[in-house]
């Protein structure tokens, strides 16, 4: 591997221009498909192997039309004190915006009369106009979008209360200032971990090259695969954090190649072939936990999973060929002034055969120095405090976003509080029960047994009469829960209503499905939850068989895997912390607390597994490749973190930045993804790797390299730490001199 990618980087470097032609034409390429193609809309949501999803296809069947794609609104109207809606005034108003609703657009399909529909509540004081469109919110015209947001203008003047519900309101997200400010600090923190705003530009153009392919692509494909308007946005932020940290690993190795006195190119392939292959790893890593989310069986999650592994493999494969490219064009510029003399000191003196001045010892080394210390101490501190900030995980609760979500001062939320005023706290979570009879003559009789069941249920408080399709073989129910859609007496209610379809089925053979938003919710929580155990397993085991081939090790990828798993436990608590109870809310932006998106914890789980291997694989080599060398463990650890703490400590910062930034989305969504990763990097980083890490392999010794001689011989070796890269070199005499050289002998043997 190591040797591969030696030749690699030279390759690139000497054959630069066109290495960067080739990509340039790859961006100019996706971008025009980009350009090209219509605009992305929201992902057709199912999830296969659930009742819920059963129902849904079993109403396209039979009841054609009547559970379409298209958006839906509701304008939402409340009296002033004192008055009815069904007062002749309220009652003309309404009527004429019914009509302009009809007549606004091409693309609605109804618009319901609340006086002919049952529209209106009990107490008179409420009622609401359902509008169906024939297209999805994505794909509303600004025409047709601008009508219903100016519906009720008049209304509002006669003293009407008006509000409007639904996705028909819904719009692309907007990540807004703070992303840039993300990538700003990204820039700022590479300007100062290099020294060279050269050096520092480099990560930041090569990973925006990466991820202007990787978005344009997606976005040429988006209609095609039905990849969603979030799709293009999780694979940026997960696409720029990876791109700028491999090209940092990069970068930093050629530096370090070049401070031990080897000539450009040289140090291009050496980097490529040590640091390279560590990225080649971690980003493998990576891509499993993303790739791995298809076996959660949800298709939506599945493209998001794949479309950003996409990004990640780019991300990998410009580090490998554009980053020595680019080097090449950079010069020596890639040190700043101050190093650059210094380093025309050290040659000078190393060529008058004077002794070098011993290197001072940096950051990284006094911490694994006091490390090595103090295990023990640093150890519990880091497990224990992780421990505590993941106590309010065991509260998590999840759901599914709706309209109850969105902050208070939206209208959205207005008219859900409305109609949960007027209508009952279910009226916004209205269950289908679908009964099919399986024969003419049965599917009326059990509906109407089934309907009976239901109004005893203390739970139901409204529970329409079964109708029927035209063929009369099904029927469907309409239940209004009695509590909020995202209880748990609204989720024993369909329980309680699937217990009851299932003695139907036994007596009279016709089958009784639940479905809705509030059942798909219900569903979907419990198959994320029962997928991911499975998930853990295939991702972590398959991870810890790559670690083993990178480490040489078994307790090393052990470590690893559990030090993950209690970083991103403590992640899950601070979300809770945050976004639940409301801890800190306003500080994150965040208006309104709720349940956690039911696939947070398993897109968390998959995402952080893969970044937390980038550090462990990064920091750890440099640890292996010193102990491969000879050095002692202790030594070794002190090595690693003179070498790669820095640069680890750079590359957290940046990653953390970047997944801030979009903290500031306006979509709910992207804002706990946003700050559940960035917070669980925050405690891979700098809890897990710089503290637990260093402290294990301090109290395990040699045996941290352990590995039985059965499995080492049953293992390939992919050489990452570049030993037969080394004696390759040495063998065939490649130089530190621009053609190479008996300088490498020297070289080699020094090191």
């Amino acid at each position: 591997m190591a040797t591969f990618l030696y030749k690699l980087g030279r390759f690139a470097f000497r054959r630069r221009h066109y290495v960067a032609l080739v990509w340039v034409a790859l961006l100019a390429l996706a971008g025009v498909g980009a350009a090209s193609a219509s605009t992305a809309t929201s992902s057709s949501f199912s999830i296969p192997g659930t009742e819920a999803q059963k129902a849904f296809d079993l109403l396209e069947q039979r009841f054609p039309g009547a559970s379409a794609d298209g958006a839906t609104a509701r304008v939402v109207f409340k009296a002033p004190d004192g008055e009815k809606m069904s007062d002749a005034g309220h009652k003309a108003e309404v009527g004429k915006i019914v009509k302009e609703l009809t007549d606004s657009s091409k693309q609605v399909a109804s618009v319901t009369d609340p006086y002919k529909a049952g529209g209106l509540s009990e107490d008179g004081t409420t009622a609401y106009i359902q509008v169906a469109y024939k297209v999805n919110g994505m794909e509303l015209t600004d025409a047709t979008r601008t009508a219903l947001e100016e519906t009720g203008t008049d209304a509002r003047d006669q003293g009407l209360t008006v509000e409007i519900g639904g996705d028909a309101l819904q719009a692309m997200p907007e990540t807004g200032a703070t992303e840039i400010i993300g990538v700003a600090i990204a820039a700022v923190v590479l300007v100062i971990t290099f020294g060279s705003l050269i050096a520092a530009g480099l990560p930041l153009l090569t990973a925006l090259i990466g991820v202007g392919v990787g978005i344009s692509t997606i976005t040429a494909l988006a209609n095609v695969l039905d990849l969603g308007s979030t799709t293009s946005t999780l694979a940026m932020m997960i696409g720029l954090a990876v791109g700028i940290d491999y090209a940092l690993f990069i970068v930093s190795r050629y530096r370090n190649e070049l401070a031990e006195g080897r000539d450009r190119e040289e140090a291009a392939g050496r980097a490529v072939g040590t640091a390279g292959s560590a990225v080649v790893f971690a980003g493998l890593t990576v891509v499993i936990a993303l790739v791995g989310l298809a076996v959660v069986n949800i298709p939506m999650l599945t493209k998001m999973g794949f479309a950003a592994a996409g990004t990640v493999v780019i991300a990998v494969l410009i580090a490998l060929t554009l980053i020595p490219a680019v080097l090449g064009f950079a010069g020596k510029r890639v040190h700043g002034r101050k190093q650059r003399a210094a380093l025309e000191g050290r040659a000078a003196r190393t060529a008058d055969g004077q002794e070098q001045d011993e290197e001072k010892p940096n950051m990284g080394t006094r911490w694994a120095r006091f490390v090595l210390r103090k295990p023990v101490a640093v150890l519990v501190t880091a497990v224990v405090g992780l421990g505590i900030i993941a106590v309010p995980a065991a509260s998590l609760e999840l759901g599914l976003p709706d309209d109850g979500s969105q902050p208070t001062s939206t209208t959205q939320r207005k008219a859900y509080d409305l109609l949960s005023d007027g209508f009952g706290p279910g009226f916004n979570g209205p269950l289908m029960v679908v009964v099919d009879g399986k024969a003419d003559d049965n599917a009326k009789a059990a509906a109407t047994k089934v309907s009976d069941s239901i109004k005893k249920m203390d739970a139901a408080a409204v529970v329409t009469p079964p109708a029927l399709n035209k063929a009369g073989d099904t029927a469907t129910i309409t239940v209004i829960p009695k509590d909020r859609p995202s209880s748990v007496k609204t989720e024993d209610l369909v329980h309680s209503i699937r217990d009851t379809g299932a003695t139907v089925k036994s007596d009279d053979g016709a089958e009784v499905l639940v479905t809705g938003a509030t059942a798909m919710n219900i569903d979907f929580s419990e198959k994320m939850n029962d997928a991911l155990v499975p998930y853990l397993a295939l991702v972590v085991g398959l991870a810890f068989l790559l670690l083993m081939l990178v480490f040489r090790s078994v307790l090393v990828p052990l470590k690893a895997a559990l030090g993950f798993l209690l970083s991103v436990v403590a992640a899950l608590g601070a979300v809770v912390a945050v976004f639940q109870w409301g801890w800190l809310g306003s500080l994150f932006g965040v208006e309104q607390t709720g349940p956690i998106m039911s696939m947070m914890p398993i897109f968390m789980v998959g995402v952080v597994f893969g970044l937390a291997m980038d550090y462990e694989v990064f920091l750890v080599t440099r640890m292996r490749e010193a102990y491969v060398h000879g050095e002692r463990p202790g030594e070794a650890v002190v090595t690693g973190f003179r070498h790669g703490a820095r640069v680890v400590v750079a590359a957290a910062v940046i990653m953390i930045a970047v997944f801030a930034g979009f903290i500031g989305s306006s979509e709910s969504m992207i804002k706990m993804i946003g700050f559940g990763l960035a917070i669980a990097v925050f405690f891979d980083a700098f809890v897990v790797r710089m503290a637990i890490v260093p402290a294990v392999l301090a109290l395990l010794g040699k045996r941290a390299w352990w590995l039985p001689r059965w499995l080492d011989r049953l293992l390939p070796n992919v050489d990452v730490e570049g030993e037969a890269l080394q004696k390759t070199l040495a063998g065939s005499g490649a130089g530190d001199g621009p053609d190479g050289g008996p300088g490498a002998d020297r070289e080699l043997v020094r090191v």
